[in-house]
């Protein structure tokens, strides 16, 4: 039993893995601007367009699980992940990155909605906090060593292949392919799910609560300044020191290195600090980086502001999350859906930043995801001291 026990651990631990897929679409969307010729506002649809999913997917997926149960969905997710990581490997016009990008959004809603659960299967309810961190860690490994990969790709010739940066899907479909494999022979067993699902009109009646409806525009800033950060670091870089590319592709590993260590240390700060304390100074090294990033004009500069975002955003979603679900200990199913569509933030603002960079260059972007900060601050009265 102990050995299958590890044996399914292991297994999650890989989908962890391939949930920080959705994270190259930074990265790769800079480098189908650059091959596509495209402006601001059109290469931010790509990122726009992986986050929209989660507002349409989160509560159907959660309804879904009670059908088909946990296992099976993570299984569905992963498929349909995969074929997103095959398509561009056949062809790099719009229209296969559109449909390639879309797939990939709607395969990490399905995972995000239904991972979790899973791992509460697995554990039994042993350890399930500190499972869950660690399979935050093991996801953000994919998500700083994907602009590695794809800098591999671009600056290495491989005459048999023929990828270039697009080697960074190949590799993530290798993976994709063991993780759900091994998940598919992996024996789990998942007890009846009680209750009816949730719908769409009991979620959007809790928005009438007001820590809810907070909480959620909250989380919708924090997944706003993620993608934000992670797709405008490298033209910011581009803009103002003149690097190429590859170069500056390595902005979105830092951002992505320092959320790592973020992660990691705030599972522990959360239990021997006080909660506002530890968000105000999240915030404010979240305002910190805007300054810098928005000032900024040498390279120590806007990678130590890059670095304050990373780390300071790490929390944000986690500390949001759990002030909504402790409102509202019985209506726990509802308010996680509701949550998990806050990720729809992630659509929200790369739009309205490759509007404002057209406009006014990479200080609009900023801008943008600066007005999430505000609000931010504006939240900190939510969280309790505890």
């Amino acid at each position: 039993m102990a050995k299958s026990n590890k044996f399914a651990i292991v297994s999650v631990m890989l989908c962890f893995f391939c949930m920080g897929f959705v994270d190259l679409v930074g990265i790769a969307s800079n480098y189908v601007k650059e091959d596509l010729h495209l402006n601001d506002s059109t290469a931010n649809i790509f990122p726009s367009l992986v986050f929209f999913w989660f507002l349409i997917f989160s509560v159907p997926t959660g309804m879904l699980m009670n059908k088909i149960g946990r296992k099976k969905t993570v299984l569905l997710s992963l498929v349909v992940t995969l074929i997103s990581l095959a398509l561009p490997l056949f062809g790099e016009n719009f229209g296969i990155m559109l449909v390639a990008f879309s797939l990939l959004g709607i395969g990490n809603a399905l995972m995000q909605t239904s991972l979790n659960p899973l791992v509460s299967t697995v554990m039994g309810g042993g350890n399930l906090a500190s499972t869950l961190t660690f399979g935050q860690f093991i996801k953000a490994i994919a998500s700083f060593i994907a602009p590695y990969l794809a800098m591999w790709g671009a600056t290495q010739v491989i005459p048999s292949l023929g990828y270039d940066w697009r080697i960074l899907f190949a590799i993530f479909f290798v993976v994709g392919a063991l993780a759900t494999l091994w998940l598919a022979v992996t024996p789990i067993k998942e007890q009846p799910i009680e209750g009816k699902p949730s719908t769409f009109v009991e979620c959007f009646k809790l928005l009438g609560k007001p820590i809810v409806l907070l909480s959620f525009l909250g989380i919708m800033c924090h997944v706003g300044i993620d993608v934000g950060t992670n797709t405008t670091a490298p033209k910011i870089l581009m803009e103002r020191l003149g690097m190429s590319l590859n170069d500056a592709a390595f902005a979105t590993s830092l951002y992505f290195i320092f959320r790592t260590i973020g992660c990691l240390t705030g599972s522990f700060f959360l239990r021997v600090m006080n909660n506002r304390l530890f968000f105000i100074i999240s915030v404010v090294m979240m305002a910190l980086s805007m300054c810098g990033l928005f000032f900024g004009t040498e390279k120590w500069m806007l990678y130590t502001a890059i670095a304050l975002v990373g780390y300071g955003n790490s929390n944000i979603f986690s500390m949001c999350f759990a002030q909504a679900l402790t409102s509202m200990p019985q209506k726990q199913n509802e308010v996680s859906g509701l949550m998990i569509m806050g990720l729809f933030g992630g659509t929200v603002f790369p739009l309205l930043m490759g509007f404002a960079s057209d406009a006014i260059g990479q200080a609009g972007a900023v801008l943008v995801m600066a007005v999430g900060v505000l609000y931010l601050f504006t939240y900190i009265k939510q969280i309790k001291s505890a």
